[in-house]
C-alpha cells in the first residue's frame, strides 16, 4: 500500500512552518498517537518545519534526503521539530530512501530517547511521482 503525501504552509506568530501530512492526517497527530499508545512522555511533543529558522536548502532535495546543500545534509533527516519551533530541541528522525519508483520513510527515532521504539511506526512508502510532485512547490 502506498501513501500520500502533502506539505501544508501554516503561519505560526509570522513565520512560515511546514507540515508533513500522509493520507491527510498531520505526522504530528500519527506520531503522538503512536507515542501515546505506549506510554512515552512527552508524547507527540513536535511541530513542523520552521522554514526561516534553519536552512533547509531546497526542500526537494531535503525531502529527498540527497544531502545537497542545506541543513541537516542527508540522514538521519527530520521531518518534525519540536513545538517550540527548534528543530534540534526535539526532532523526529527518519530514513527516507527512493528505490524504483518508490520514496520510503521508515526507521523513525527520537534521538533525545534512544529507548523508544518505533518499530511498529510506519514505514510510510510513497509513490515517486506524488511524493516528487509535492515537494516541488519547495523547490528553489
Amino acid at each position: 500500500m502506498t501513501h500520500v503525501l502533502s506539505l501544508l504552509a501554516q503561519d505560526i506568530d509570522g513565520e512560515r512552518v511546514l507540515l508533513p501530512v500522509v493520507d491527510g492526517r498531520s505526522l504530528v497527530d500519527l506520531v503522538r498517537e503512536y507515542e501515546t499508545a505506549r506510554g512515552y512522555e512527552p508524547a507527540g511533543a513536535y511541530g513542523g518545519l520552521h522554514l526561516e529558522r534553519f536552512r533547509f536548502g531546497d526542500l526537494a532535495h531535503y525531502f529527498l534526503a540527497t544531502g545537497r546543500g542545506g541543513w541537516p545534509r542527508g540522514e538521519p533527516l527530520c521531518l518534525l521539530g519540536c513545538q517550540c519551533g527548534e528543530v534540534g530541541c526535539w526532532p523526529l528522525e527518519a530514513r527516507v530512501t527512493v528505490t524504483g519508483d518508490r520514496v520510503t520513510w521508515s526507521h523513525f527515532a527520537q534521538p533525545h530517547r534512544r529507548a523508544w521504539s518505533y518499530a511498529g511506526f510506519g514505514p510510510f512508502v510513497f509513490d515517486e511521482g506524488g511524493y516528487r510532485a509535492a515537494v516541488a512547490p519547495w523547490s528553489g
